[in-house]
């Protein structure tokens, strides 16, 4: 999608010049409106998507090699903020039946906010409870689903593909009788409510789907204290993308730990001796 964005803008700037006539120019026209337009986290994806995208035009068509001319903007870190399980009840209480499932699945099974749209009885194992999707490296991830979840999928029809939140939400259109407005199930629609859902319960810390993700997965640690398990939670492919979830809230060693340490490898050293 980045590549298709940048290679868009870069059309946009270049406009009827062909690929050999590209220059840096150009590519400081797109990477300059972009500064203006987006924040850093996007700007720093797209600038990814344009590097790859001068590299193909360099290797296929000929054109000149630009993608040195494109900015390399530091790295973003994972907002780091968390919730209470308080604040969580009081957004599920207060949550329709299509929002109370998509919170659940995105605070108690740390599923992403997107893809939890997206469930739907395909991904349900009935006879061993346990949700299996795609995750956003396209590998499959399966999870036991939770009781207040499985609860909630129980209520659906199973013999369907339509997604669960999408159900859930047809049966409150019907039950209320009449359509709302924005009606349609997407992430910007149901995003856009849960914000008001927020304010709705009177809570003014602006909290995110993703933040009751992090939430649950900081709080595994805390369990286990365990990366692995917080990373099979995750779905994440390598342990460096947990740990950066994580930095925040990782403990400094103390000296102790330290000296414990030492004790297996100096008494091998010993017995050698």
């Amino acid at each position: 999608m980045h590549d298709y964005y940048a290679a868009k803008a870069l059309i946009a700037s270049a406009g009827s010049c062909t690929p050999q006539e590209l220059s840096a120019a150009h590519v400081a026209d797109v990477t300059l409106t972009w500064e203006r337009l987006y924040s850093h986290s996007t700007r720093v994806n797209r600038h990814g998507g344009l590097r790859r995208v001068l590299r193909l035009l360099w290797e296929e068509y000929g054109a000149r090699k630009l993608d040195a001319h494109v900015p390399r903007l530091s790295g973003t870190r994972p907002r780091n903020v968390t919730t209470d399980r308080g604040t969580i009840e009081r957004l599920l209480e207060a949550a329709r039946p299509e929002m109370r499932l998509w919170i659940l699945l995105c605070s108690d099974m740390g599923i992403r906010s997107a893809t939890a749209l997206g469930i739907n009885p395909g991904n349900y194992n009935r006879n061993d409870g346990t949700l299996s999707f795609k995750t956003k490296k396209e590998a499959i991830l399966t999870l036991p689903v939770t009781e207040a979840v499985a609860d909630m999928l129980e209520t659906c029809d199973l013999t369907s593909q339509t997604p669960f939140v999408t159900q859930l939400r047809t049966k409150t259109v019907g039950n209320m009788g009449r359509p709302r407005k924005n009606d349609k199930v997407n992430s910007h629609n149901m995003r856009q409510e849960f914000a008001q859902l927020r304010r709705g319960v009177g809570i003014t810390k602006r909290i995110t789907l993703h933040d009751l993700r992090r939430t649950t997965a900081v709080a595994i640690y805390k369990h286990t204290r365990d990366l692995r398990t917080v990373q099979a939670f995750l779905g994440h492919r390598n342990l460096q993308a947990t740990i950066w979830y994580l930095d925040h809230d990782m403990e400094q060693i103390d000296r102790a730990t330290l000296e414990e340490a030492k004790k297996p490898f100096l008494a091998w050293r010993k017995e050698v001796a």
